[in-house]
């Protein structure tokens, strides 16, 4: 068995979870989810948990077994909690502003770069060079979080570009520096 797969899933409270021939529904008080489980792998509801079993021993179905478990708890942690990311902007003149349904980004290029925030997940930018990205979704959250990381990398000289917030990056010693 798989160690994470073989671990019961508890419903929390204010949480609903339906099973309909693969399909898991949750719904909780931030919103709605579903995921279609892989073939061969079931989950039943019982006794305000989820035990989510796999047909046979095959290596693609035990990966898949924990898989699936781990995406159904993320998702009942997301409609009860949510999810946030947080991205910081380091470089002079670097700035975000919001506006509208577009993230306008000021990222020492010719050009300011327009992102296009999507529906299911919300961006705020409470300072000029800090971004928080919020959902129930977790891969959502962290999709959106790399696609604007990924604009404009840091770079390892003088870490400009955009990271997330803790983040350690590797400095190098410049050409000058190593005379």
């Amino acid at each position: 068995m798989s160690r994470i797969g073989k671990v019961p899933v508890q419903i929390p409270d204010k949480v609903k979870v339906a099973n309909n021939n693969g399909l898991v529904n949750v719904e909780g008080p931030k919103g709605k989810l579903q995921f279609e489980l892989p073939s061969g792998i079931k989950a039943e509801v019982a006794d305000n948990t989820v035990i989510v079993t796999r047909s046979d021993d095959s290596k693609i179905q035990k990966s898949l077994h924990g898989v699936s478990r781990t995406v159904i708890f993320n998702m009942m942690a997301g409609v009860t909690e949510g999810y946030k990311k947080e991205l910081e902007i380091n470089g002079v003149g670097f700035r975000a502003q919001l506006q509208g349904k577009n993230l306008n980004l000021q990222l020492g290029f010719s050009h300011p770069v327009e992102y296009a925030i999507p529906d299911d997940v919300k961006v705020t930018v409470p300072k000029p060079t800090q971004i928080v990205i919020e959902g129930i979704d977790k891969a959502r959250v962290g999709q959106v979080a790399a696609e604007i990381r990924i604009i404009r990398k840091p770079e390892p000289y003088k870490g400009k570009g955009i990271r997330y917030v803790g983040e350690y990056v590797r400095r190098k010693q410049g050409k000058a520096v190593t005379k």
